[in-house]
């Protein structure tokens, strides 16, 4: 048996897909005062008064916390059509296909929302791991429903569905130190560079 991991955004796109998504769903200018009004919050994170799951999940809540499940799937679903394909660089989308055709598990493990994510991966078919977004009688809540999907925790999350010692190739791509640790457990490791902004590595990384 043999495996294929990847990291999503900044290895399989061109750029952070929940800022776009965050675009998306809001409009550039609602999202740019969201961004504005909680600016303190990256302000603590970059003085490392608060790690990045933590930044993560203040992004969630003060966008998504109490909108209808509804809307929001439909956003998600809308979202993962043109806009987040125009988003993925065609020469990766090639190196994922040409993984499945030939016979590899094809895992995509991301920090960024299971929300919008897994309609991509199923057009794809291939399997997800993901930040998993809480909700409750039908609304968002804002807070997450699985720990953020990144560094350790994404090698926890597929411990929980692999035992690796079955795989005799382990091919794993990423392009950040949120991918260290899967990285780490490759048989055959690709770190990409990032070619992203300072203001997207801050939802990328977080």
């Amino acid at each position: 048996m043999k495996l294929a991991l990847f990291d999503f955004d900044g290895t399989i796109t061109r750029k952070d897909s929940f800022a776009e998504f965050l675009r998306f769903s809001f409009g550039d200018i609602q999202t740019a005062k969201k961004v504005i009004y909680y600016a303190h919050h990256f302000l603590a994170f970059y003085l490392k008064l608060i790690d990045n799951s933590m930044l993560k999940e203040k992004t969630v809540k003060e966008f998504f916390k109490n909108m209808p499940e509804s809307i929001a799937e439909q956003l998600a679903k809308d979202f993962a059509q043109a806009p987040l394909n125009s988003l993925v660089k065609p020469e990766m989308l090639n190196i994922l296909c040409d993984y499945k055709a030939n016979g590899y598990r094809v895992i995509l493990v991301s920090a960024s929302p299971e929300l919008y994510l897994k309609h991509w991966t199923k057009e794809h078919e291939i399997e997800l791991l993901a930040t998993k977004l809480e909700t409750k009688n039908g609304y968002l809540t804002g807070n997450f429903a699985s720990p953020n999907c990144f560094g350790p925790e994404k090698v926890r999350r597929l411990s929980e569905i692999l035992n690796f010692s079955d795989f005799s190739e382990i091919h794993v791509y990423g392009d950040s130190r949120g991918d260290r640790e899967m990285l780490a457990m490759a048989t055959r490791p690709c770190l990409l560079p990032s070619k992203t902004s300072i203001a997207e590595n801050i939802f990328i990384k977080a």
